[in-house]
C-alpha cells in the first residue's frame, strides 16, 4: 500500500502512527513485507488464499495503533459503565480488534458493513471519532446516533457503516438486501454482515443466504466465532459448529481472527469471490475477553486460566508488537509511549463526550416515521396526529 493512500485511509485522530513512522529512519515505510499467517486458512468448496500476506512497515504500525485505541476505548467504557455513566446495554469487543481492523485494511469504504451489537470498535474503524463513540454510549447528542441508539446502534451512513443491531442474526438479512442494492447498481463492491456463532442457529440467516446465493449477490457473511453465545459454549448450541461449511452449497473460510494480517488477507480474498461470483461465508476464530454484556462477569462458564490463556497466546495487539520488534520498526519503549498517547486520547474523548447535553425529550419522537407519508409521530395529545391521517 503507498504511503499516500495509507495517509488518506487513517483518520486524522490516529495519523500520529505515521507521523512516529516518519520520525524512525530505521526502513522505508512503505517498503512491503510479506509475513505468514499463524495458521493455514481450512476452506469449504473454495481453494484457500494463500499464507503469505503482504504488508507494510506504515500498515503494521497503524495496526497496532487502531487496536491499541479500541482496546484502551473498551477498558474505558467498561469504567464508565460501571460508574453509571454508560447505562442499559453494552457489549464490549476487547480481544476480537483484528477483525474489525484487518477487514477495513482489505476493503474499501465503498463496500458496506452491517453488524450485531458489538458494534463500537466496528464504527471505528470505519472511521468513526472517540468523542461521538462516547457521547453515543452516554446517550449523549452528539453521539453517532445523537444519543438514541447507545451502545448497541452506532451507525456512520457516510462510510456505509448501517449500524449495530440488536435481535440477534437479524442484520443478515438486511446485509443481504445492501448487497442486492450493490449488484443492481453494477457498484462491484459487496456487503461483509457480521454475526456471532450464536446468530449462526437463526433461520433468517439461511434463508437470506439461499436467496443471495441463486442471485449471486455479494454478501460476505461472517461469523465472529468467540466460542461463547451469552453463557452457552458452541459445542452446546450447534451440533455442526464449523461455521465456515454450514453454507452448504457455499464455499466458505475459517480464519485465525486473532491475526490482523489473515483477517486481511481472507477479506481481501472474499470480496474478489463475492463480487465475481457470489456469497462466501468467513468464520473469524476469535475471543472476547469480557462477558457477553456488561451484566455477564464472563468467568461463570468458562474458566480464567482458559481468558488468559488466550491473552499470553493469541492476543491480537501482541501479535502485531512483536512483528514489530522482531522487524526493527519500533522499540518497546516508543510502543509504550504511543500506548501512553493512546490512553490521554481516550481521556480527552471522555471529557469532551461529558460536555455534551443530553438529547432534548421531543427527540423521543423524531425519526420515528418518514416524513410526508402523512403520517407523524407527536406526544400525548394525539390531535395533532389523527389531523395529519387521511
Amino acid at each position: 500500500m503507498a504511503a499516500a493512500a495509507l495517509l488518506r485511509r487513517i483518520p486524522a485522530a490516529r495519523a500520529p502512527a505515521t507521523a512516529f513512522m516518519a520520525a524512525r529512519p530505521v526502513s522505508d515505510s512503505t517498503a512491503a513485507l510479506t509475513i505468514e499467517t499463524s495458521v493455514p486458512f481450512t476452506s469449504h468448496l473454495v481453494d484457500p488464499p494463500s499464507r503469505d500476506v503482504t504488508t507494510t512497515p506504515a500498515e503494521l504500525v497503524t495496526f497496532f495503533r487502531d487496536m491499541s485505541l479500541m482496546r484502551r476505548m473498551e477498558i474505558a467504557a467498561d469504567s464508565l459503565y460501571k460508574a453509571k455513566l454508560i447505562r442499559g446495554f453494552c457489549h464490549l469487543y476487547d480481544g476480537q480488534e483484528a477483525v474489525a481492523v484487518g477487514m477495513e485494511a482489505a476493503i474499501t469504504r465503498s463496500d458496506s458493513i452491517i453488524t450485531a451489537y458489538r458494534d463500537h470498535c466496528t464504527y471505528l474503524a470505519r472511521g468513526g471519532d472517540l468523542v461521538s463513540a462516547f457521547s453515543e454510549l452516554m446517550g449523549r447528542e452528539g453521539g453517532c446516533s445523537r444519543g438514541k441508539g447507545g451502545s448497541m446502534h452506532f451507525y456512520k451512513k457516510d462510510a456505509n457503516f448501517y449500524g449495530g443491531h440488536g435481535i440477534v442474526g437479524a442484520q443478515v438479512p438486511l446485509g443481504c438486501g445492501l448487497a442486492f442494492a450493490q449488484k443492481y447498481k453494477k457498484e462491484e463492491t459487496a456487503t461483509f454482515a457480521l454475526y456471532g456463532d450464536c446468530a449462526a442457529n437463526q433461520g433468517q440467516l439461511f434463508e437470506a443466504l439461499n436467496i443471495s446465493a441463486l442471485w449471486k449477490l455479494p454478501a460476505i457473511l461472517v461469523c465472529e466465532n468467540n466460542h461463547y453465545g451469552m453463557g452457552t459454549a458452541e459445542w452446546r448450541a450447534a451440533k455442526s459448529p464449523a461455521y465456515y461449511k454450514r453454507g452448504d452449497y457455499v464455499p466458505g473460510l475459517k480464519v485465525d481472527g486473532m491475526d490482523v494480517l489473515a483477517v486481511k488477507q481472507a477479506c481481501k480474498f472474499a470480496k474478489d469471490h463475492a463480487v465475481a461470483n457470489g456469497p462466501i461465508v468467513l468464520e473469524m476464530d476469535t475471543y472476547r475477553y469480557h462477558g457477553h454484556s456488561m451484566s455477564d462477569p464472563g468467568s461463570t462458564y468458562r474458566t480464567r486460566d482458559e481468558i488468559s490463556g488466550v491473552r499470553q497466546e493469541r492476543d491480537p495487539i501482541e501479535r502485531v508488537r512483536k512483528l514489530l520488534l522482531a522487524h526493527d520498526l519500533a522499540t518497546a519503549a516508543e510502543l509504550k509511549d504511543m500506548e501512553k498517547e493512546i490512553r490521554k486520547q481516550v481521556d480527552d474523548a471522555i471529557a469532551k463526550a461529558k460536555e455534551s447535553s443530553m438529547p432534548d425529550t421531543s427527540e423521543l419522537f423524531t425519526n420515528v416515521y418518514k416524513k410526508g407519508f402523512n403520517v407523524e409521530s407527536f406526544g400525548p395529545d394525539r390531535k395533532e396526529l389523527r389531523a395529519t391521517l387521511p
